[in-house]
């Protein structure tokens, strides 16, 4: 029962982390990091991402355009372009050590320290891609907050408000954050002990071979 349990908790761990590591993808190329909407102009809508700006209009659709300098962009924008590929790499490989780590897979199942250093191995590295999605997402959001309630700016200049993106790697972020502290905590538990394999299967039968004999085993 506790061999089922854990299994199933590392299964919950890892399908969170998958959950954030996809979430956290799109997030990076979704252009919805920011939304502006025109009182003056009600059918035109703009949004931003990290690496276009877009423009929304009822009779034209949506027109959008890259960003031609990397240097030129804001400095949370710049940054939150290489936490967020800094997230999705550390995710990869966080769920790929987690992966192999995992009880129910036969692979490395002699070896139950070496799993459990890849599961704790892959929860830590996952924990950190959340951090890194955490850190620009909440970044960005912070700046457009500040930009919204600037007293300096003329009240009638548009401001910048919170884009889907946003909620989006927040939801990101904490999946990973949670899937990689439930697999270090089951990781961490008290394993149990391994289904026996051909090999322990035979050492078995070896043993019980010698006790019908009457005789010890030599190799003792």
């Amino acid at each position: 029962m506790a061999l089922v349990f854990r299994v199933a908790m590392q299964l919950v761990g890892l399908s969170l982390s998958l959950l954030g590591w996809v979430l956290s993808i799109i997030t990076t190329y979704l252009p919805h990091w920011k939304n502006l909407n025109l009182d003056l102009n009600e059918m035109e809508n703009w949004t931003m991402g990290l690496w276009q700006a877009c423009v929304v209009q009822e009779e034209v659709g949506r027109q959008c355009k890259d960003f031609e300098s990397f240097l030129a962009l804001p400095a949370e924008l710049r940054i939150s372009r290489i936490l967020m590929f800094l997230s999705n790499g550390l995710g990869l490989l966080g769920l790929l050590a987690s992966g192999f780590g995992l009880d129910c897979l036969r692979v490395g199942e002699t070896r139950p320290g070496l799993k459990k250093g890849l599961l704790i191995l892959g929860g830590t590295v996952l924990w950190a891609a959340g951090v890194a999605t955490l850190v620009p997402v909440s970044w960005v959001a912070h700046m457009t907050v500040q930009e919204f309630w600037d007293e300096t700016m003329p009240e009638i200049v548009p401001r910048w408000e919170f884009g889907e993106a946003l909620f989006l790697g927040w939801s990101a972020g904490f999946s990973l954050l949670l899937g990689g502290c439930l697999l270090n905590c089951v990781a961490c538990t008290t394993q149990a002990a391994p289904a026996p394999g051909p090999y322990a299967v035979a050492e078995m039968q070896i043993q019980c071979l010698y006790l019908e004999n009457g005789t010890a085993d030599p190799r003792v």
